[in-house]
């Protein structure tokens, strides 16, 4: 296998070709949106040029996401897939089957396929979570209207299991390093 050669974006270095490849976090692509954190996710769906291939990884979908406080990383959902997720910095709600749970640093967190979940930034301070989940061909997920995720500006309207219906109307997310970057842990 081939080393993947890494092209800088805009906000960082994302793989332009298939292979292996080492990229530091802090040099890496990030994505942000006006509502739902900042997020990196090591692998290039939407390459920046013409001359860049979509690299995806088919088996394992991995990011690291930063909250700010009162901000959720999506909408309240449930996925075909498992998800495990580790607090690496700071802290967040789990909204999960319709309970909150307080997370802080070095808190895991498994959801088994179809388990409706969502994370909320919390603390004084950005969040930092792993996020990795598994991928399939042909993604089920739901997108349930929950009250508790409501509140906190992280429900669906309505329940569309299709996630660009679920998403219609959201800002999408734009290849931008967090506005408090020099407040994460590798700062």
């Amino acid at each position: 296998m081939v080393e993947a050669r890494l092209e800088d974006s805009g906000s960082g270095l994302a793989p332009a070709s298939d292979g292996w490849f080492v990229v530091n976090a802090r040099d890496a692509e990030w994505w942000t949106s006006g509502w739902s954190g900042s997020k990196c996710f090591f692998e290039n769906e939407y390459p920046a040029s013409v001359n860049t291939q979509k690299v995806e990884f088919s088996q394992l979908g991995i990011s690291l996401t930063v909250l700010e406080p009162g901000e959720p990383n999506g909408l309240y959902h449930g996925e075909d897939g498992q998800e495990n997720f580790l607090v690496l910095f700071g802290e967040c709600v789990l909204l999960v089957e319709s309970e909150e749970r307080r997370l802080r640093t070095w808190d895991f967190v498994h959801c088994a396929p179809q388990t409706e979940h969502i994370f909320v930034g919390a603390g004084d301070g950005p969040c930092v979570i792993l996020m990795v989940g598994a991928r399939s061909e042909d993604f089920r997920g739901h997108y349930p209207v929950s009250e508790l995720a409501g509140r906190y500006g992280a429900s669906a309207e309505e329940e569309p299991s299709d996630p660009d219906k679920a998403y219609a109307g959201l800002e999408w997310s734009r290849r931008e390093r967090p506005s408090y970057w020099d407040r994460l842990p590798w700062a």
